[in-house]
C-alpha cells in the first residue's frame, strides 16, 4: 500500500495548485477564506426546465427508487427528482467523512504511531489507525523496543510493552452486517492495524496478531517481551506525550490529501472510518458520527433526513437525501482546501472506481465523484464541468433496476443542457 498512496499523494498534490500561480510546496497552505459567505441551496432559485423534463422523462418509470439533485456554483436547484427524500447512501456516506475530516484537520496532518517508554522504564505503544502501517514499521518498532539502531530503548533486552487499544466490541460498529465482517472491506477498526486489519481477509483478532508478530520479532531479535493491552487514556488527535516520557520512535501515514484519496477514490473503508474518528476526537463511532453531523449542520448544508451511522457507508442505518450531498460538494467547491476535495475523488474514464465508466464520451475526465454500492444500493455524487461552470450532481438509487444505465444517461443529460437551452 506504500507505492499506492504515494501515487495517490503525488497525485493530490498536482491538481492541488491555486490558480495563477506555480504550483505549491507540499506545506504550502491554500490562502484564507473569502469574507463573502457562501451561497445556500436556493430551493425556490432558478431551474433549468428542460433538465427538469429530462430528468422527469428519464426516471418516470422507476422515480419511486431515486434521488436525484442538480445544482450550480450559485445555489440554484437546476433539476431534482425526489432531492429531499434520504436514502440509504452506501460510500457517497464518505463524502461527508472526507469533508469533515479536510475542514477539521487540514491537507497536510498525518496519523501517527508511537513507542513511548514511561519513567518506571515501561514501554507504551499507541496509534491513530494509520491504514498505511505494515510490518516494516512493526519490526522497526522492535528495534526501537530494544535499544537497537541508536534507539533508547531497554537494553537489557527484557521489555515490558503496554499496548493501547481499543476493546473487542468498539472494532465494529455494532450494525455492521455480521457477514460483512469476514471480508477485507469490513475489517475491525482499531488504533493499530497492520495493512489495515486486511489480510485477503479481515483478520478477526488484530490485536493478537500485533502481538504475536511483535513477540517473534524482539524474540528474532535476542530479546524477550511480555505484552498487555490497555484502554487508550486519551481520545486526542494529537498523542499525548508527558515529560516523564520519552519518544523512542514514531511512525507517521501519508499526509491527510493522500489518506482522502485513498478513502474516496480507492473507497477505501478503513481510511474513511479512521478519518471520521480522527476529526472528531471521538474513537467511539456514536459519538464521531453525531459530532460529523453537528459539523454539517453548521455549514447551513440542509439536513432534512440525514442520519449519519458511520463514516464509510457499509452501515445501512446511513440515510442521507441528494439535496444533502449536492450541498455538500457546492459548499465544498468553495471551500479554501476545496482542490485537495476534489483531488480525492475518483475520475470519469481515469482514475479510481470510474476508471471503466465514461471511456470516450464527453464526460471522460470531467466528471470528478464517488461511487457507492452495496446489496440493493447504488449511488453517485460528483463534480461534472460543463460549459457553463461546475454541476454538482447526486444520484442515489435504492432499489432501482439497471441503475448504472440510469446513471449515464442522467450525467449525459446534465451535461449536454448546459448551459441551459432555453427550450429542447
Amino acid at each position: 500500500m506504500k507505492a499506492a498512496l504515494l501515487v495517490l499523494t503525488l497525485a493530490a498534490t498536482s491538481t492541488a495548485a491555486m490558480p495563477g500561480k506555480a504550483e505549491p510546496p507540499l506545506l504550502t497552505l491554500p490562502p484564507p477564506p473569502s469574507a463573502q459567505p457562501l451561497p445556500d441551496l436556493q430551493q425556490r432559485g432558478r431551474s433549468c426546465a428542460p433538465l427538469q423534463q429530462a430528468l422527469n422523462r428519464l426516471l418516470a418509470p422507476v422515480a419511486r427508487s431515486w434521488s436525484v439533485s442538480v445544482v450550480n456554483s450559485n445555489g440554484d436547484l437546476l433539476g431534482d427528482v425526489n432531492g429531499a427524500t434520504s436514502r440509504i447512501p452506501a460510500s457517497n456516506q464518505k463524502l461527508i467523512s472526507t469533508a469533515f475530516a479536510l475542514d477539521r484537520l487540514g491537507p497536510d496532518f498525518r496519523l501517527r504511531t508511537q513507542l513511548v517508554q514511561r519513567a518506571d522504564g515501561t514501554l507504551e505503544l499507541k496509534g491513530q489507525g494509520d491504514p498505511d502501517l505494515g510490518i516494516a514499521g512493526l519490526q522497526r518498532f522492535a528495534m526501537a523496543a530494544l535499544g537497537q539502531g541508536g534507539a533508547r530503548g531497554a537494553s537489557a533486552g527484557s521489555v515490558n510493552l503496554m499496548v493501547q487499544e481499543e476493546p473487542r466490541q468498539n472494532w465494529w460498529p455494532n450494525d455492521w452486517h455480521p457477514a460483512d465482517r469476514a471480508y477485507a472491506y469490513g475489517a475491525p477498526i482499531t488504533r493499530l492495524a497492520l495493512t489495515s486489519n486486511a489480510l485477503g481477509g479481515a483478520v478477526s483478532d488484530p490485536y493478537r496478531r500485533l502481538e504475536t508478530l511483535f513477540k517473534k520479532e524482539v524474540k528474532r531479535r535476542g530479546g524477550s517481551i511480555q505484552v498487555q493491552q490497555v484502554r487508550p487514556n486519551s481520545n486526542s488527535q494529537q498523542l499525548q506525550q508527558s515529560d516523564e516520557q520519552i519518544l523512542l520512535h514514531e511512525e507517521t501515514s501519508a499526509p491527510m490529501h493522500a489518506l482522502l484519496s485513498l478513502a474516496n477514490t480507492e473507497s477505501h473503508n478503513f481510511t474513511a472510518e479512521v478519518l471520521l474518528r480522527q476529526a472528531a476526537d471521538q474513537w467511539d463511532v456514536r459519538a464521531a458520527s453525531a459530532a460529523a453531523h453537528r459539523w454539517m449542520q453548521q455549514q447551513g448544508i440542509p439536513l432534512k433526513g440525514l442520519r449519519v451511522a458511520d463514516g464509510s457507508g457499509l452501515s445501512r442505518n446511513n440515510r442521507v437525501s441528494s439535496q444533502t450531498i449536492a450541498a455538500l460538494l457546492m459548499h465544498m467547491d468553495q471551500h479554501p482546501y476545496a482542490s485537495y476535495y476534489q483531488a480525492s475523488m475518483a475520475i470519469a474514464g481515469q482514475r479510481g472506481t470510474l476508471r471503466n465508466y465514461f471511456i470516450g464520451s464527453p464526460i471522460q475526465g470531467k466528471f470528478w465523484g464517488k461511487t457507492g454500492t452495496i446489496s440493493g444500493v447504488r449511488s453517485i455524487s460528483g463534480i461534472l464541468q460543463t460549459k457553463d461552470g461546475p454541476r454538482y450532481v447526486s444520484m442515489i438509487s435504492n432499489g432501482a433496476s439497471r441503475p448504472n444505465a440510469t446513471i449515464g444517461q442522467i450525467l449525459r443529460a446534465v451535461y449536454n443542457l448546459s448551459p441551459c437551452p432555453s427550450s429542447i
